[in-house]
């Protein structure tokens, strides 16, 4: 069996803009990819609201910074077969005051971390799929304040995402290829997308790991 770990933020979670519920297990991304991947494969949802790609948060908490939490989940859950990494919308808030490329270099620290570490097989590294999210379209909805800039910002991370993964030898998914953000909020998804999504994911992992 091979095990996948999907490292992320509310994305990953299942968190629902309408509402701000949860959705039900069945519906997540993550879940959808179990159930299309099958029993040869254990996947893990690995997912945190509001988690950032190296940032502590000054107003949410320490415990937000992605790197701070990486390397324990990896030995709580060795041997990963695959990690797959979808953060940096958090990354957008105004109060980080991050450009589009410092956001990139976040994530490159992440997939670095996880590729010099010895939580796959054999105690070689994982390999990694990184995703980019999928642009915002907040405007001036709920979170219009919270995430002021963000939309215009948003929508360079897939070419920054690309080259970080082309520079570190990763495989790479461009999520706003296949999904968008749910205009209820303009960072969360639909449950039509978080299906789309777990799909296009399964084919990438079938791809990576055969």
């Amino acid at each position: 069996m091979k095990t996948v770990l999907c490292y992320g933020d509310s994305n990953t979670w299942g968190y629902n803009a309408f509402g701000g519920t949860r959705y039900p297990y069945e519906a997540r991304w993550t879940t959808v990819l179990a159930r299309a991947l099958g029993p040869a494969y254990h996947v893990i949802p690995e997912g945190l609201n509001g988690r950032t790609t190296v940032w502590p948060d000054p107003v949410e908490g320490d415990h937000k910074n992605g790197k701070s939490y990486l390397i324990a989940c990896l030995e709580s859950h060795y041997p990963i077969d695959l990690l797959v990494l979808m953060l940096g919308t958090n990354d957008l808030k105004h109060r980080f005051g991050l450009s589009a490329w410092d956001i990139a270099s976040g994530v490159g620290t992440l997939v670095q971390m996880i590729r010099r570490s010895e939580f796959g097989p054999g105690g070689a590294p994982p390999e990694v799929l990184l995703m980019a999210p999928p642009p915002t379209c907040v405007g001036d909805g709920p979170f219009a304040a919270m995430f002021e800039g963000a939309d215009e910002k948003s929508k360079l991370l897939g070419g920054h995402y690309r080259l970080v993964a082309q520079e570190n030898g990763v495989a790479f998914l461009d999520t706003s290829e296949v999904i968008v953000s749910d205009p209820t909020d303009g960072i969360h998804l639909a449950e039509e997308d978080l299906g789309k999504l777990g799909g296009a994911v399964a084919a990438k992992v079938r791809e990576i790991l055969g």
